[in-house]
């Protein structure tokens, strides 16, 4: 009986060692990333049959466990991935919106310095110093375009930078799981009842970590995990692991983009399922913030830049030439994909700023029709031959031959605040004046006037050079004296059209626009029989500023998307897009991280080392102990009594 009671009380004293041992372990690690609380499972040694009932044997210890829920682990993995997502994507975009909506520094205050000098050019043409003050401030503005773009690309080389790095701590996470579950599987032995506690927090924590880098796939096969990522691809599969690697856009060499290495190779993922984490908040912020920003901005100052140098180039300068281009504009930038098998070269022009759009494009031809394809929206054009006008960029093959398969990216508008600059840097060359002149005859004996008169494209001075004189006859009702070799447009106050032939009187229509080699007049009033009106260059037009309000007038002009915006308003439209977004993500980050918060206080309420309650266990281990302890030392009484029973 005593050496039964001596072994009850040593398997007491061992649970409560273990007891104590796992309790210490436990405020060891209170404060280890990862660590869940372990407990003590004890079972009954069993009992023995004694004749007269079953007399208990003890006690064992079944196992030592970690307090561990999938369920609640599960929803702070995901809770962080979102959170860190959002968190990502709302600091680089906090970049953009600060660059953009500087009141002070900002491209607002530029472009209306820009038009108040031209202001002040019409106000004194004839003025060298304004003429100047024109230019500068041009360059100004220009030099404006150039850096905030040179911010935008300096935070694209940024993101580059951070997606590096994400893949290289995607890749270590994967090797430390991947050994982590070859140290479980060899720990356990196949035997779950035993858990290798510790060895799985570390997994655990690891796997915690990998998901705030990117979305997180885990399937567990036996003891060990299988991690999946983007599509489905395995980043760990028991003990091995795959590797993400950074490669190039096969259209854009300056894009990082993410590779996945295979059994069969190394395949680029799509963007698009790369989701969640910082890897994720990235590519979303770059493709849906960044690049869009980007080619917004260029957009603007492609618009201004050619209807600016449309309007100049009908004007005439201080030494009586056409105005020339007042600023460089930028062309659409078109890479071909490394991939391509043919020697086709694709050109891209911008046709129409008006219908020009932020957008990107990607070509590709099957072997019977060309496909352009908006990125961003999906919408799609599609021709058997080139060249195509698509939302006013006219698409082309410039040479070569394409094959089937053949792709490119035109990126129309990518380069255009990076490339613009002022054309002109001498004063004369501003052409503020107009390029013509028109009078009524002093002698008229009839109340009609001409209008002062404009140019368009087709003008050349030789279409006035003479002067040209036209004649009223009251007996026809008609003019005469245009060039012999010219035809004559009419379009009446309604809208009407009339073309003339080269040579032919043209009937005459109070307030309508006459046009003939690109000359524009108007003539309004009732004329008399012989009444002349004279047409010729502008000699000496160094006072002129007609020219000068026409660009003036631009700077309010809807010549963007589709006549409905101008050149502030398209600018304010980019602070808007990217403000909005900016509050967005702001307030959507915030409520993310308070449910973080939250699945990470029920995950910590669950499995978290409680100090106090720890604190209560300590004491009733030692306690347990101590009585375990009593009870052996009954047992060697007992032992002692039966001894000196024997020696009598």
């Amino acid at each position: 009986m005593a050496a039964n009671i001596l072994s009850v009380g040593e398997s007491a004293l061992a649970a409560a060692q273990v007891g104590l041992l796992t309790t210490g372990h436990n405020i060891a690690n209170a404060n280890t990333p990862g660590y869940s609380r372990q407990v003590v499972i004890q079972g009954s040694a069993g009992a023995q049959d004694s004749g007269f009932g079953f007399v208990g044997k003890g006690t064992s210890v079944v196992t030592v466990q970690r307090v561990y829920s999938d369920y609640l682990a599960s929803q702070v993995t995901n809770a962080q991935t979102s959170q860190n997502e959002l968190n990502t994507y709302y600091t680089n975009i906090q970049q953009i919106n600060n660059l953009f909506a500087d009141a002070t520094s900002g491209l607002s205050p530029t472009l209306q310095n820009f038009f108040s000098s031209l202001q002040g050019a019409a106000s004194d043409p004839a003025s060298s110093a304004a003429r100047q003050t024109l230019l500068s401030s041009s360059q100004t503005m220009v030099s404006q375009f150039q850096s905030m773009d040179s911010q935008l690309r300096e935070i694209r080389d940024g993101v580059n930078s951070e997606i590096n790095g994400s893949i290289t701590t995607i890749n270590g996470y994967a090797t430390q799981i991947a050994q982590l579950n070859d140290a479980i599987e060899k720990a356990q032995g196949g035997d779950s009842s035993k858990p290798a506690n510790d060895l799985l927090d570390q997994r655990d924590n690891i796997v915690s970590e990998l998901s705030k880098e990117i979305k997180v796939n885990v399937v567990k096969q036996n003891d060990s995990y299988n991690v999946f990522i983007g599509n489905g691809q395995p980043l760990v599969v028991a003990n091995n692991s795959f590797k993400l690697v950074a490669t190039t856009s096969p259209t854009d060499l300056s894009r990082i983009e993410v590779g996945y290495q295979g059994n069969n190779g190394t395949v680029t993922l799509a963007e698009s399922g790369l989701t969640g984490g910082k890897l994720g908040g990235l590519f979303d912020f770059r493709a849906n913030s960044l690049e869009p920003a980007q080619n917004a901005l260029g957009r603007v100052a492609i618009a201004l830049g050619t209807t600016f140098n449309a309007q100049h180039e009908l004007g005439q300068d201080q030494n009586g030439n056409l105005g020339g281009a007042f600023f460089n504009v930028a062309t659409p930038v078109v890479n071909a994909s490394t991939a391509n098998t043919g020697s086709g070269v694709m050109s891209a022009a911008i046709s129409d700023v008006n219908a020009l759009t932020t957008s990107d494009y990607q070509v590709q031809f099957d072997g019977s029709n060309y496909t352009v394809t908006r990125l961003s929206d999906g919408a799609v054009s599609t021709s058997a031959t080139l060249p195509l006008t698509v939302d006013g960029v006219d698409f082309d093959i410039a040479s070569g031959s394409v094959n089937a398969g053949d792709m490119f990216l035109v990126r129309p508008t990518a380069n255009g605040a990076a490339n613009i600059s002022v054309a002109i840097t001498d004063p004369k060359k501003v052409a503020l004046a107009a390029p013509i002149r028109s009078a009524a005859t002093g002698t008229n004996a009839g109340s009609a006037t001409i209008s002062a008169g404009s140019i368009d494209s087709t003008y050349t001075a030789a279409t006035i050079t003479p002067a040209v004189t036209l004649t009223y006859s009251a007996l026809t009702g008609e003019f005469t004296g245009f060039p012999a070799t010219l035809p004559v447009t009419v379009t009446d106050t309604a809208g009407n059209v009339s073309v003339y032939p080269a040579g032919s009187p043209v009937a005459y229509s109070s307030g309508a626009t006459i046009n003939f080699g690109g000359v524009n007049v108007i003539v309004s009033g009732t004329p008399h029989d012989g009444d002349t009106f004279t047409v010729g260059p502008n000699t000496g037009g160094t006072g002129d500023n007609r020219n000068a309000l026409l660009l003036g007038a631009l700077q309010a002009a809807n010549t963007m998307d589709g006549s409905t915006s101008n050149f502030q308003s398209a600018y304010a439209q980019l602070i808007n897009v990217v403000g909005n977004k900016t509050r967005e993500l702001q307030v959507t980050s915030s409520a993310q991280s308070k449910l973080l918060d939250d699945a990470t206080q029920a995950q910590q309420s669950e499995s978290g080392v409680n100090l106090d309650e720890e604190a209560a266990n300590l004491i009733r281990y030692q306690q347990a102990y101590q009585a375990a302890g009593k009870v052996m030392q009954t047992a060697d009484k007992l032992f002692d009594v039966l001894l000196s029973l024997g020696v009598q």
